[in-house]
């Protein structure tokens, strides 16, 4: 049986409650978009309903404490249909017969689940160190990024700490959204079509602050001079700062 869902969080975990209220167990939750038909099984469209989301993850956070209940949120921003199958199958073997199964790396759902966690985990982290902000001349801060998994969630907490002070946008331009804090709170965007021509990293029609530039040189000469050539690595950089995130460092423009 596919459960076809609307690609949400809570639409997944509404899957989950429909799952045991149909008794129904062999079961692949898929967004509309990804799903192809298959002559030999039957498929559901799955309303998102917030109430039964909310029942499954009180639930989930009966069976396990908060952090490892929000794990299941963290593998399902992976975007991986197959975390997904392993995360919803986990699901439900924890209601079934408790939480024990979060530990038994001999199944093949819980390693896939580790696995997939970590990579999400990695991207986070990067995110959180490679994202650099420009200066628009109304004073907002902006940054134009492309993850690999949507950890935009993960990591909003984070710059809300960090730049408590200042309102800035980190927009995702993958999938077509982005954070916005105003100073207070943040909130996810939508950009009209022409607000992400002006945000595009090889069009950028918003006004940069006239300093942003200069600031911009200071620190390409600051990285320069403290790269010592004779003990260059460029392997081992290339370990730590992969090429791909290249292009949002403001210290690697031309290189």
């Amino acid at each position: 049986m596919y459960y076809l869902f609307d690609g949400s969080y809570a639409g997944f975990l509404t899957c989950v409650f429909e799952s045991f209220e149909h008794r129904e167990f062999s079961v692949t939750p898929i967004t509309s978009d990804r799903f192809t038909g298959d002559f030999f099984r039957d498929n559901r469209e799955v309303i998102t309903d917030a109430a039964k989301a909310k029942r499954v993850q009180r639930g989930l956070r009966k069976k396990l404490d908060s952090n490892r209940a929000m794990d299941f949120f963290r593998v399902y921003l992976s975007e991986d249909p197959e975390a997904w199958q392993a995360a919803f199958r986990m699901i439900l073997r924890i209601f079934d017969t408790g939480p024990e199964i979060m530990l038994d790396f001999g199944d093949n759902d819980v390693i896939f689940f580790a696995q997939t966690l970590k990579k999400v985990g990695r991207e986070r982290h990067r995110m959180k160190a490679f994202i650099r902000f420009q200066k628009s001349s109304d004073g907002m801060y902006f940054a134009i990024v492309e993850p690999d998994f949507n950890v935009l969630p993960l990591i909003s907490g984070f710059f809300k700490r960090r730049y408590a002070d200042q309102p800035w946008l980190i927009y995702d331009a993958r999938r077509k959204y982005g954070l916005w804090y105003d100073g207070n709170t943040v909130a996810e965007v939508q950009l009209t079509p022409a607000e992400k021509d002006a945000l595009s990293p090889h069009h950028i029609a918003i006004t940069l602050d006239e300093r942003d530039e200069h600031f911009q040189q200071l620190w390409q000469q600051y990285f320069k001079s403290t790269n010592i050539e004779s003990r260059r690595n460029m392997k081992l950089h290339l370990r730590h700062v992969p090429r791909r995130y290249w292009k949002y460092l403001t210290e690697k423009n031309g290189m």
